[in-house]
């Protein structure tokens, strides 16, 4: 009985976090319901998608302005991560939100993009100007950029 209401738990909690993810895709949303604006600074000159592509953060990691975050497990972020990137796992990422400056443009990085759309839409949603980098470490080490082990 145990694992049955752990299972069950478990599908309930993941599609809570797929209708969250899900639920800001394509909707648009009155002034009145729209997430705290980002802080304003010379990141936020930046004016980036939501999502950026590895070329973009590439031109991007010496910029004193942009924080990239890799929400991978510290496993994964050890066998291969961009040399700027800090790790802080998806898991842990809203216990430590005080961890990333606010003053900041903030890209989230992880295997595929999957896990960084996630933590993105997280930043977004707590006032982070956060943007997701598509592809993730697949994409830039396809593109041949310097990746750190």
């Amino acid at each position: 009985m145990l694992r049955l209401n752990y299972r069950t738990n478990l599908a309930l909690g993941l599609l809570i976090v797929i209708a969250i993810a899900v639920s800001g895709c394509g909707s648009t949303t009155s002034p009145a319901a729209a997430p705290a604006a980002a802080p304003q600074s010379a990141a936020a000159a930046l004016n980036l998608p939501a999502t950026v592509d590895a070329k973009t953060v590439n031109s991007l990691r010496s910029n004193p302005d942009v924080v990239l975050i890799d929400v991978r497990e510290p496993d994964e972020f050890a066998a291969g991560h961009i040399p700027e990137a800090t790790l802080i796992p998806l898991g842990q990422l809203s216990s430590r939100l005080n961890q990333i400056p606010k003053d900041k443009t903030v890209v989230a990085v992880c295997r595929s993009g999957n896990r960084s759309g996630q933590a993105t839409e997280l930043l977004r949603q707590a006032g982070f100007d956060a943007h997701n980098m598509s592809g993730g470490m697949i994409s830039w080490e396809q593109a041949g950029y310097d990746v750190q082990r």
